[in-house]
């Protein structure tokens, strides 16, 4: 059995989808669809840069989703032929919800953008932070946020795998995880480059704002189930899946739980299409399973030829 996976926020870079582009016309109509519904240049940023602004999550977001479905166009394959599974890391299960069908690629870019900008919006810059934690598991890392938060917010974000756990909250609280963790048993905490507190309480007012969006947005029943990040279980209901995106904002993104959960279903293969972020953690979590990213035109032909 295969799972598709699409990778999240930080897999962006400044180049990302050029090769693909000159090579593919299928991902120039990609990222000309993408732009036209945005009113906006997003692929010539992604092309060209500056990487700051590529980095804003309001453009970060859609970009990612782009370069995701350039690259599943670019194999011109039937999903629901070659995947029995898909998933996503946070925005990637916009991805794979696009890929999969449940939204057409213009309303998923739209989508994107509204989350990118009421994410951003909820919290005001230097209130919120976030945190990895290396080292851990996801019981010591619920005993080091609940002993650091001293009234604030400070949650589980991602639990991405065995040994890497992501912390969101107010960013004082945030600072004492840094200052404690490693003599709480954390190996490591690592303070990250992110402009606002993801998939924590404290982004209320993104999750209200994209279960307005969400409301109005056009949605199918997906060709290939998903395993959805606040759940770890697969479903098909498009109401499910609506619910369970306006919870991913404020929720715990259950990562690990999602691939132990495929590969205890069968899956042996894991496929990320446009990043090389997920397949390490895969690894951890499933040793035995195989991982191949889908990034360049090397990459697309060489899996070609074996599905």
């Amino acid at each position: 059995m295969r799972a598709f996976i699409f990778p999240g926020q930080g897999s962006q870079k400044v180049g990302m989808g050029a090769e693909l582009a000159d090579a593919s016309s299928a991902a120039r109509d990609v990222f000309g669809e993408v732009d036209e519904a945005l009113g906006q240049h997003l692929f010539k940023l992604m092309v060209e840069g500056p990487a700051d602004e590529l980095t804003m999550t309001a453009n970060a977001q859609p970009a990612i989703m782009a370069h995701s479905i350039a690259v599943l166009r670019t194999m011109g394959i039937d999903l629901a032929d070659k995947a029995d599974f898909v998933a996503g890391h946070s925005l990637g299960e916009y991805s794979a919800l696009a890929a999969a069908g449940t939204f057409e690629l213009a309303e998923t870019a739209k989508l994107l953008r509204i989350r990118g900008d009421a994410m951003q919006a909820a919290v005001p810059v230097g209130v919120g932070a976030m945190a990895a934690l290396l080292g851990v598991d996801i019981e010591k890392a619920e005993e080091i946020a609940a002993a650091c938060a001293e009234g604030e917010v400070c949650e589980v974000a991602n639990d991405n795998d065995p040994g890497q756990v992501v912390l969101s909250g107010h960013a004082s609280a945030i600072d004492r995880v840094v200052e404690r963790a490693k003599d709480m048993g954390a190996k490591r905490a690592i303070k990250l480059p992110v402009s606002a507190p993801f998939h924590c309480s404290l982004m209320q007012p993104a999750a209200d704002r994209m279960a307005e969006a969400l409301g109005g947005a056009s949605m199918h029943a997906p060709s290939v189930a998903l395993y959805a990040n606040v759940t770890a279980a697969p479903t098909s209901d498009p109401d499910a899946i609506r619910d369970q995106l306006v919870s991913q904002v404020t929720g715990r993104v259950r990562w690990r739980e999602s691939v132990a959960a495929m590969a205890d279903a069968g899956v042996t293969q894991f496929v990320e299409v446009g990043g090389k972020v997920l397949g390490p953690m895969v690894k951890k979590i499933a040793p035995d399973a195989e991982t191949v990213s889908l990034v360049t035109m090397e990459d697309i032909e060489t899996f070609a030829k074996e599905v």
